[in-house]
């Protein structure tokens, strides 16, 4: 829909729709899939989202802005609504749905006892060949991790010879006790058939059970005078049994759950789950999920589980989650239904499942911050990313430094502001700067934004006539890390603002000012990253996934996180400049010597005047004024 005019077409489809529960598939111009979403009433739902602008969503709003045809499914009830939905959001990873990241089957690990001599292994497909699936993993390595362990725990065959029992000798891993050569007969059908049954035991998390079965095989073979046997499961316990104490969490009592945590960051969040089956925790592992912008944590969470479960090969008792999920009651029922059993999805407010839920979000929050960091480090990807936001902006060369700007305060309290500087993708913190506004009262961001960057540029000199790089000679009045004010400062390639619109006018205001009209300058809007250049009324989308969009988002998230701390700084500075500083005869000195004594202006208040009196440069009388003024 290109503007804010429905067109006939949309209005025919509008006034068809039923009043029946389904899933309704919206397009762009391309005939993309952009949205998939479900209804209690498909006729007032769809319908919303063409009504008045007045108090929508700014996501809705971008949505509705983009959409020209749009399809529909109706389905039985609520419940057919819900997994239908995860299941087309899957399928056409639609660009304003929040989904998990990449457009690929998770792997499994799949145990095919239809054989007469199973196997382990990874594989990406399911099917109803009586098979057991155990999954699915976040990625090839999570699966590859548990399928080694398997193998050294547990002697179970890796070949895909057919098994005949008549092979001259065994290969190399019946020697290094990594299975028992069926395919010499060195091991009877049933012997193989215990070690298959424990790997699966093992893989459900029953421990005890795979612990219990290994105790009493080795005590059979010992009564049995078979010592070397009976070595050999004696080895194989000690092994399971360092494994189950090496798992990270313990419970206190048997249970059988999934625990998950959720940490957000921008446009992506990370879930990390883990898996406790009796008392030990099994397994653990996190997804990324992409389009979570303007989504409450509610709603990410129930997009997740539908898709996790959706084709997760098996369902826990208890769901433990750090919040409720949308259509939390909807959802219990699906997965009730899928497990054959009752299902219960819970938010604990205390006691252990509440400290498992916060461990579980501290893993989530590590795990994003890993993934930033290791993007960082890859040098290829942060080339690629530069190359592309040169080509997505038309910049006129590859933006070797970018400088982004953030303001903070609190309704307009203790206003700071952030430079953050990435030098070829990279950060490079011994060149941020911190400024403390001076000239704007009460939270104004524009007139923020202009003070700080006609601070930053007001010192910039003619270019040479050879062409050289201007450089500048920083603000004495900004708060500096790193070099000291009598180091240059190199221009930037590209400066970025964040805001959108209004921020970035006011921005250009300033640069045109003070004639800096060469250096490219665009503003970053927070919702749903988009990229606003000077004179242009459309702002650039940069591609989903792309390293380029992936590049400004951790560009924008560090002057953001930089901001902050400062102004936390400053706000505490401030607090205690407020407490101390306005009573008559305290100076900086004797209130050095108060803080570092009592430790905060808290506990000056709640001490007696005798031993304020005591401070070094206190006389009783000051120590009197300063408990009244407190």
């Amino acid at each position: 829909m290109a503007s804010s005019t429905i067109s006939e077409k949309l209005r025919k489809q509008l006034g068809a729709l039923p009043a029946r529960p389904g899933v309704y598939i919206m397009r762009n111009a391309k005939g993309e899939v952009i949205y998939v979403g479900k209804a209690a009433r498909l006729k007032d739902r769809v319908r919303s989202y063409f009504g008045s602008a007045h108090g929508m969503e700014p996501k809705t709003l971008a949505l509705r802005k983009q959409v020209e045809d749009f399809e529909y499914i109706v389905v039985g009830n609520a419940g057919e609504a819900l997994i239908l939905e995860a299941t087309l959001i899957k399928r056409h990873q639609p660009f304003f749905n929040i989904r998990l990241k990449d457009d690929k089957r998770y792997p499994y690990l799949k145990v095919d006892i239809q054989n007469p001599w199973p196997r382990v292994y990874i594989t990406r497909r399911i099917e109803k060949d009586g098979a057991r699936y155990f999954g699915p993993y976040a990625s090839a390595g999570s699966v590859r991790h548990t399928l080694d362990l398997t193998k050294k725990l547990f002697p179970w065959r890796s070949c895909t010879k057919e098994i005949t029992g008549k092979d001259p000798r065994p290969c190399l891993d019946y020697y290094i006790k990594r299975c028992i050569a069926p395919c010499t007969a060195f091991c009877t059908k049933d012997e193989y058939d215990e070690v298959i049954q424990q790997v699966i035991l093992f893989l459900e998390g029953k421990s005890d059970d795979v612990l219990g079965r290994l105790r009493k095989q080795m005590e059979a073979a010992a009564e049995r005078m078979e010592f070397e046997r009976a070595a050999m499961m004696r080895d194989q316990l000690r092994a399971v049994e360092r494994t189950v104490e090496r798992q990270m969490i313990s419970t206190t009592k048997q249970e059988d759950l999934d625990i998950y945590g959720l940490a957000r960051n921008g446009d992506q969040a990370c879930v990390q789950v883990f898996f406790v089956r009796g008392t030990q925790m099994i397994g653990r592992d996190n997804f990324v999920l992409e389009g979570v912008t303007g989504e409450p944590d509610s709603a990410v969470l129930c997009n997740f589980l539908l898709q996790f479960y959706e084709s997760a090969q098996y369902v826990p008792k208890l769901v433990v989650v750090p919040t409720e999920p949308d259509d939390r009651d909807t959802m219990q029922e699906l997965l009730t239904e899928k497990r054959g059993s009752l299902v219960e999805v819970r938010q604990p407010e205390r006691g252990e499942k509440r400290r498992l839920v916060e461990l579980a979000n501290d893993n989530a929050r590590e795990a994003l911050e890993m993934m930033r960091v290791r993007w960082l480090a890859d040098r290829s990807k942060t080339e690629t990313a530069l190359e592309q936001l040169r080509e997505e902006l038309s910049l006129p060369d590859v933006p070797q430094r970018i400088e982004c700007y953030d303001n903070s305060n609190i309704q307009g309290t203790s206003p700071v502001s952030s430079m953050v500087v990435f030098e070829d993708g990279q950060p490079a913190p011994a060149q941020y700067r911190r400024f403390r506004v001076k000239t704007v009262v009460g939270a104004d961001d524009f007139a923020t934004m202009q003070e700080i960057l006609r601070r930053r540029f007001k010192r910039v000199g003619a270019r040479e006539e050879g062409g050289g790089r201007r450089e500048e000679i920083p603000d004495p009045q900004s708060s500096v890390l790193g070099p000291q004010s009598s180091d240059t400062w190199a221009l930037p390639d590209l400066v970025i603002i964040d805001g959108g619109k209004g921020q970035l006018a006011a921005a250009v205001q300033v640069m045109r000012e003070l004639g800096v009209y060469d250096i490219p300058t665009v503003g970053l809007a927070k919702r749903y990253e988009e990229i606003f250049v000077p004179d242009e009324d459309e702002p650039v989308i940069l591609p989903r996934g792309s390293e380029a969009l992936f590049l400004v988002q951790r560009v924008r998230d560090e002057a953001h996180r930089f901001a902050i701390t400062f102004h936390r700084q400053v706000r505490a500075k401030t607090a205690i400049a407020s407490a101390l500083d306005s009573i008559p005869g305290i100076g900086p000195r004797r209130k050095k010597a108060l803080l570092k004594k009592f430790g905060s202006v808290r506990a000056v208040r709640e001490a007696p005047v005798e031993e304020i009196a005591s401070t070094v440069g206190f006389t009783r009388a000051l120590a009197e004024k300063v408990k009244e003024q407190l």
